[in-house]
């Protein structure tokens, strides 16, 4: 019998039909297929355009053969403003985020520990304090959050930008500078200017109005949103590494089979190694962009850049030793502290305490 000639038969087929082709007909008819509702970071940016939305919204797909299934959206789409990112993941809302350490410092100050300030200026050093640190900050994604860790990335270094010529850092003092982390504020006190507190988004704003003279923020984001056109001079200590992390629901991660979470794990530790390579590279584009080139990505931006000299390092040493250090140690405890100095102080030859001690820098 022809099925167009049997209303029933006709019927069956078209709705069948309807709930392939309709969104989400591959769930309703792979009921074992199990979706990760992912959250990532800033959609103009190199980490989320190539990295975080790829893995989420292409390849885990791929990989697993549709049996598990992502779906990511940066945070700022969402309208959310990245602090909240990890309590939507603990009660559920979301099954993975990425998101910058500062993010969870709320919430405990032992997440700053692997992004102090100005510690690390090579990115080679700024990874084996990241691995150092990771097992210090997987026991507190799971105790805060019920989340695993599985991963952590830097964004390009952060470095200061300025509206007026700073040849050497006592040009700082004095100056109102943009910072958003508590260590950044530290670093910025240490050197006798004045931290003020604003988000990415409103940094255009505050520099036009002059509430700052000055912004701290990555490389890649100076030259992407225009800094020297307001900012045609960097300092290019770097001051940070935006540090940041994936981590995952461990109720979600639970659900996964072995073979699964074996699979998973691989290929983050793959997308791992290619964030960690992608911003070693951006640093150097975005740096030759931001001043005279040549820049592969468009117009140069005719900044006057400064590298920090000598007697610059000596004095971040004594900011590190003398106000970084021991104010971290004492908003993180003397047990957190401790156990900094057994993991990342090993690797840097630095000591965290609660009252400043002499420079021990192995570099």
């Amino acid at each position: 019998m022809n099925i167009l000639n049997s209303p029933v038969r006709f019927w069956c087929l078209l709705i069948c039909l309807l709930i392939i082709l309709l969104p989400g007909g591959r769930q309703a008819i792979a009921s074992d297929t199990i979706i990760i509702k992912a959250v990532g970071t800033w959609e103009y940016f190199t980490n989320y355009q190539k990295h975080e939305g790829p893995f989420w919204n292409e390849r885990i797909e791929q990989v697993t053969e549709g049996a598990i299934v992502g779906e990511i959206r940066p945070h700022t789409t969402l309208d959310l403003q990245g602090f909240e990112i990890m309590r939507l993941v603990k009660n559920g809302v979301f099954d993975f985020a990425f998101g910058m350490s500062g993010y969870v410092v709320p919430e405990s100050e032992i997440f700053e520990g692997a992004d102090l300030s100005s510690l690390v200026q090579n990115i080679s050093v700024q990874r084996q304090v990241a691995e150092a640190y990771f097992p210090t900050l997987e026991r507190a994604f799971a105790e805060k959050y019920n989340a695993k860790l599985m991963l952590l990335y830097p964004f390009p270094s952060q470095m200061i930008w300025c509206k007026t010529p700073i040849n050497q850092m006592s040009d700082l003092r004095g100056k109102r500078i943009r910072v958003y982390l508590t260590t950044l504020g530290d670093f910025v006190e240490g050197i006798g200017a004045i931290p003020v507190s604003v988000p990415f988004r409103d940094v255009p704003d505050v520099l036009s109005s002059g509430i700052v003279d000055c912004v701290i923020t990555g490389t890649m984001s100076a030259y992407t949103t225009r800094l020297p056109q307001v900012t045609p001079y960097g300092f290019t200590l770097r001051v940070g590494w935006g540090v940041s992390f994936g981590a995952m629901n461990m109720n979600k991660w639970n659900l996964l089979s072995e073979s699964q979470k074996q699979l998973l794990l691989q290929e983050i530790e793959t997308l791992t190694e290619n964030m960690w390579t992608e911003t070693a590279t951006e640093d150097d584009i975005a740096l030759a962009c931001l001043a005279d080139g040549p820049c592969t990505l468009g117009k140069n931006g005719g900044m006057t850049l400064v590298k920090p000299s000598a007697e610059d390092l000596k004095i971040r040493d004594k900011v590190a030793m003398e106000v970084i250090l021991p104010r971290w140690a004492e908003r993180c405890g003397p047990e957190c502290a401790a156990n900094w100095n057994r993991t990342v102080g090993k690797v840097l030859g630095l000591k965290a305490e609660m009252q400043p001690g002499p420079v021990i820098r192995a570099d």
